[in-house]
């Protein structure tokens, strides 16, 4: 039973965090459908609200839910220097994925805000260009899938 349920979480993670790099590379298609007018470093573009209602749910999934589960349900536990140290390998490397998982939620998040805000509908003013970060965001979305994952098994693998 406990790995039935170590497959389900497992697959469930993975699903959250693939369906959020598919909306945010989905949002930057729908962003460079708009029509805009590029100058050197300067872009005037008009916003999409497609992108932005997709931008949103890509974060929401991304750090939400996909983020929030992976971390309760990995039974982590705060080693000092020392224990970690002398930790078995697969506890050593469980705590590698955490930490890997965190650095791409922190710059998975923050490259899709930073493209949901500039599709936001009060800014239709011109400014420097924020290309692809939808698109790289939903690309840190697959990123942190494969991290999440692997810290869970490896976690679990190490409580047993």
């Amino acid at each position: 039973m406990a790995k039935l349920v170590g497959i389900l979480a497992c697959l469930l993670i993975f699903a959250m965090d693939i369906t959020a790099g598919i909306l945010g590379i989905k949002a930057e298609a729908s962003q460079n459908k708009e029509k805009h007018l590029r100058l050197w470093l300067f872009e005037c573009k008009n916003p999409s609200h497609e992108a932005f209602t997709l931008g949103v749910a890509a974060a929401t999934l991304m750090c939400m839910y996909a983020h929030v589960l992976a971390n309760l349900l990995g039974g982590y536990t705060i080693y000092t220097q020392q224990e970690t140290q002398r930790a078995s390998p697969s506890r050593q490397c469980s705590l590698a994925c955490l930490v890997l998982t965190w650095v791409a939620l922190a710059i998975g998040l923050a490259l899709l805000v930073i493209g949901t805000m500039s599709n936001n509908k009060s800014r239709a003013t011109c400014g420097f260009t924020h290309h692809h970060y939808l698109s790289i965001g939903g690309i840190l979305c697959f990123v942190h899938a494969g991290f999440s994952v692997g810290c869970y098994v490896t976690a679990t693998a190490a409580f047993q």
